[in-house]
């Protein structure tokens, strides 16, 4: 009887039999036991969700800061204005 890891939980899930063909050639493909391949989407998934709500929490700040005004920008776009004929 196997022994599971310490901490660990046995679950069951019902598959389409679509996806539980794919699972299995996905497990083959890896090398690894359908469970690891179930255990690593489940982590992609759940922990993707916490890191695309922390992607999209550094591009709002990013857009944040690309529209303050950068003072050298200005002294730079200031001084073009002064050279004459200048086309940028």
């Amino acid at each position: 009887m196997p022994v599971a890891m310490s901490g660990s939980k046995n679950t069951s899930v019902r598959l389409p039999a679509e996806l539980s063909r794919e699972l299995a050639r996905r497990a083959r493909a890896v090398k690894r036991g359908k469970n690891w391949v179930i255990k690593e989407a489940l982590e992609q998934y759940l922990l993707g969700s916490a890191n695309d709500r922390l992607r999209e929490e550094f591009r709002e700040q990013s857009i944040r800061v690309s529209r303050r005004e950068n003072p050298d920008e200005k002294a730079w776009l200031d001084s073009v204005d002064a050279i004459p004929d200048w086309k940028p």
